[in-house]
C-alpha cells in the first residue's frame, strides 16, 4: 500500500480509541539507540492512558498491539521520524524522511495524520525499477529512500526465460532481440498496471540498450521518468535510491519553474487566490488546480466554523491546527489538483502561498 493510500485509510478511520505515537528518530548509530528508550517511554505512556480512560477489557486487542509493536521496528532502518497508528482494528507503522513537530502520544476517536500529510506533500513518491535480464525488482521510493520492495504476483519479476531453444538460431541476432523485447513487454505491462493503480511514476535503473528497447515496447511511456545506468558492482538499495533521486530532483526543478510561470500567467485571468482563507475554502470546494507553497511557510489556525478560521499564535493551544497549509494541500491532491512546494523566492511576489483555480 502506497503512502497516499495509507493516509486515506488512516484519515477515514473512526474508532474508540485511536492511538497515534510520533517521535523523531535517527538514521545512524549510536544516536538511534536513543530511539529505543524514547519509544519504550511513549508506548508505556500510551498503555497507561488507554487503561486509565477505557479500562482493559474493551481494548484488549489494542493493548496487545501496544505491548508487541516495538518488536516489529528495526531501529537500524530508521529515517527522521516514526509514526505508529494503533486501534482495535488497525496497526500501521510508517517511517518518514521528515521530522515531526514533537514526540508524543495522541489518543482520540481518529488518528493524527497531520505530520504524514505534511510529509506527503513535501515529498515525492515514485517507483524505482531495477531492470536486468537476470531479474527485475520494483521499489516504492520517497525522495532518496527506498521504503518498501513491491511483492505481488508480478514482482519480483523472474529472470528472462525467453531464451532460444534451437541451437541453430543461437547466432540469430534478430531472434534474440525479439526475445528480449518480449520479456521487456511483459515487464512493462506489470509496471503500467501498478502505476495506474497507485498514480505513481517510475525511474528505471538499467543499461542504455535495455531502456531504449523498453521505450519501444512500452504501452504507456509517460509513466517512466527516465533512467540511470545500472552499476552491476553496486545494486544496493541505498545506491539505486540515490540514482533515482538525482533524476527526480532534476524533474522537480523543472516542474517548479513551469508551475510558477503557469500561476503568473493565470493572475491576469483572475484565476489566482492568495488570501489563505479563500484558498482554504476553494480547496474544500474542489476548485484547486495548482497550489504553490513556499517551503518555509506554515500557519497555525483555530477553526471558527467548518469553512473559517482565525490565525493562532500558540501552536500548542488545545484545538489549534498547527499547519493549515498541509490540510489545504491534501484537499487539493485528493480532488485531483497539483501541489508544488518551492524554495524559490520568486513565488513571494504572489505571497507565500497561491492557488490557481479551475474556475
Amino acid at each position: 500500500m502506497m503512502l497516499k493510500q495509507k493516509i486515506e485509510k488512516l484519515a477515514s478511520e473512526k474508532n474508540t480509541p485511536c492511538v497515534t505515537i510520533s517521535l523523531n528518530t535517527h538514521r545512524t548509530h549510536p544516536e538511534n539507540a536513543l530511539d529505543i528508550v524514547l519509544l519504550k517511554n511513549l508506548l508505556k505512556d500510551a498503555e497507561d492512558r488507554v487503561i486509565q480512560e477505557f479500562g482493559k477489557r474493551p481494548v484488549e486487542s489494542l493493548l496487545e498491539k501496544i505491548y508487541k509493536v516495538q518488536n516489529e521496528i528495526d531501529i537500524n532502518y530508521n529515517l527522521d521520524s516514526l509514526h505508529i497508528y494503533l486501534s482495535n482494528d488497525t496497526q500501521e507503522i510508517i517511517k518518514s524522511a521528515w521530522p515531526t513537530h514533537e514526540n508524543g502520544v495522541h489518543i482520540s476517536n481518529t488518528f493524527d495524520v497531520r505530520t504524514l500529510i505534511k510529509s506527503y506533500n513535501r515529498s515525492e513518491e515514485y517507483f524505482i525499477l531495477l531492470l536486468s535480464q537476470s531479474g527485475v525488482n520494483l521499489y516504492d521510493t520517497v525522495n532518496d529512500t527506498i521504503v518498501n520492495e513491491i511483492n505481488n504476483k508480478d514482482f519480483p519479476f523472474p529472470e528472462n526465460n525467453h531464451y532460444h531453444t534451437n541451437s541453430d538460431r543461437g547466432s540469430d541476432a534478430k531472434h534474440l532481440d525479439d526475445l528480449v523485447r518480449e520479456f521487456l513487454n511483459k515487464v512493462d505491462k506489470a509496471v503500467v498496471k501498478i502505476c495506474n493503480e497507485t498514480g505513481l511514476n517510475c525511474v528505471v535503473v538499467c543499461t542504455e540498450d535495455n531502456y531504449s528497447r523498453l521505450m519501444q515496447v512500452a504501452d504507456k511511456p509517460s509513466v517512466y521518468l527516465g533512467y540511470s545506468n545500472i552499476n552491476y558492482n553496486n545494486t544496493s538499495k541505498d545506491f539505486i535510491a540515490k540514482q533515482g533521486w538525482e533524476i527526480v530532483k532534476e524533474l522537480q526543478h523543472k516542474r517548479r519553474n513551469e508551475a510558477i510561470e503557469e500561476v503568473r500567467e493565470a493572475v491576469a485571468q483572475g484565476m489566482v487566490l492568495t488570501d489563505l482563507q479563500e484558498i482554504f475554502q476553494a480547496s474544500l470546494d474542489g476548485r484547486g488546480d495548482l497550489l504553490i507553497v513556499h517551503q518555509d511557510f506554515s500557519q497555525a489556525v483555530m477553526m471558527t466554523g467548518e469553512r473559517t478560521f482565525d490565525f493562532a499564535k500558540n501552536r500548542k493551544e488545545q484545538g489549534v491546527i498547527e499547519d493549515i497549509t498541509s490540510i489545504i494541500a491534501w484537499d487539493v491532491v485528493l480532488k485531483k489538483g497539483r501541489v508544488v512546494f518551492t524554495t524559490k523566492e520568486s513565488i513571494k511576489e504572489l505571497g507565500a502561498i497561491a492557488l490557481k483555480t479551475r474556475y
